[in-house]
């Protein structure tokens, strides 16, 4: 169980529905709560890879430069 230290948001596991999942992770490093998205990814048992497919294949890619998932076309 994950508990956010500036909300009150509890997260037991990562959203399946593409926009809440982008909105989540980004949300978690944007916030400090994990310092990149593989820790993140161990913390929620997946991996960075799945989640990076699986976006990719709903318009998200993921910027290493900006550290959060972007619309395809928006990843500059």
């Amino acid at each position: 169980m994950h508990f956010n230290k500036f909300c009150d948001i509890q997260m037991d596991y990562l959203p399946k529905d593409p926009a809440i999942l982008v909105s989540s992770v980004n949300m978690l490093l944007r916030d400090e709560e994990f310092d990149s998205l593989e820790s993140l990814c161990y913390a929620f048992n997946r991996e960075p890879q799945e989640i990076k497919d699986y976006l990719k294949d709903k318009g998200f890619v993921w910027s290493e430069q900006q550290k959060q998932f972007r619309p395809i076309g928006y990843d500059a």
